[in-house]
């Protein structure tokens, strides 16, 4: 299925065969295509990178696609990496976490760090860190996959 480019996000680079790759619901998404493009939200003379993923219900393009900015998308994986290198030894816990220190690293970026945590105000914690794990777990080669060819690419740009 091919992307709207008459939306406000401008596409540039695309993937429009995405429901093919969404790792557990490939074939089975409303997620068709991701892009990397112009974001919707640019002002006159100020131009953002944003990528976005785009929906489809079946009928029509969704208000749900979400279009995030590239460094939150940065962010993000680098939220996924420092969480799964945690699980990795979260075994040592008996709760998988420590409760006297929740913190599990502060990640320095733009002069500042972005903490990565246990969410203490989480009132399940307890419960859902184990489910987390155990999905972390389950998605483990899937995941993999993809840090793999994430590393080979940051190594190739120099990184």
């Amino acid at each position: 299925m091919k992307i709207p480019t008459t939306l406000k996000h401008k596409p540039v680079i695309v993937s429009e065969n995405y429901e093919q790759v969404d790792g557990r619901y490939a074939l089975n998404t409303d997620a068709q295509g991701i892009s990397l493009g112009l974001a919707q939200w640019n002002d006159r003379g100020k131009v953002d990178i944003s990528a976005k993923v785009w929906r489809h219900t079946g009928e029509k393009w969704s208000r749900q696609s979400e279009e995030l900015p590239m460094h939150r998308v940065l962010d993000l994986a680098i939220l996924i990496c420092r969480s799964s290198l945690h699980f990795q030894e979260a075994y040592r816990f008996p709760k998988l976490y420590d409760p006297e220190n929740a913190t599990i690293d502060r990640i320095g970026l733009q002069g500042n760090a972005m903490t990565v945590a246990v969410c203490e105000d989480n009132p399940m914690i307890d419960h859902d860190i184990k489910l987390f794990a155990q999905a972390l777990s389950d998605d483990g080669e899937m995941i993999g996959e993809r840090l793999s060819i994430l590393s080979r690419l940051l190594k190739e740009m120099g990184y």
